[in-house]
């Protein structure tokens, strides 16, 4: 049986946070693809979005990105074309991420909650699948959102 995989990712704020879970997934059977950072040094969470998506993507598989309150790690990750980062604080929307939004990638932040909170969120985002039906129409437009030109100042709407 071939061994899930996931990736992870994290700046400094979520360095601790990013070992604890590393640990945890691969108690679990899954192979970690970790994409940084491993240092306490200040930087930049911007600098993780290509690396991190690329291996999502070309890898087809779930990612897993930290920062301090996981916002900036969020918006930095869906900046790149096909990535559906949710940012999560609890087991609920974790699943609902998963099951009506098919998000790729689970966002949080090392400031915001505590191990125990992370790991229980994590293995929720990723013990739910995608409930398709009505929801893979809404997935494929915001998918679409990706291929818009930037919006025209002046454009009526």
């Amino acid at each position: 049986m071939e061994k899930k995989a996931i990736v992870l990712a994290c700046d400094h704020a979520g360095l601790d946070l990013k070992n604890v879970l590393h640990a945890m997934l691969e108690e679990k059977g899954y192979s970690v693809i970790d994409v940084g950072t491993d240092s306490p040094e200040s930087m930049d969470y911007p600098d993780l979005a290509r690396p991190f998506a690329k291996e999502v993507l070309t890898r087809k598989i779930p990612g897993i990105i930290l920062c301090g309150t996981g916002i900036g790690v969020s918006i930095a990750a869906n900046k790149m074309n096909g990535i559906r980062a949710a940012l999560c604080h609890d087991e609920f929307t974790a699943q609902m991420c998963r099951e009506h939004n098919n998000a790729n990638v689970l966002a949080m932040g090392a400031r915001v909650l505590s191990p125990e909170q992370a790991r229980k969120i994590t293995l929720r985002f990723l013990e739910t699948a995608f409930a398709g039906g009505r929801h893979e129409r809404r997935v494929k437009k915001l998918m679409e959102l990706e291929n818009h030109p930037q919006i025209d100042e002046n454009e009526s709407v």
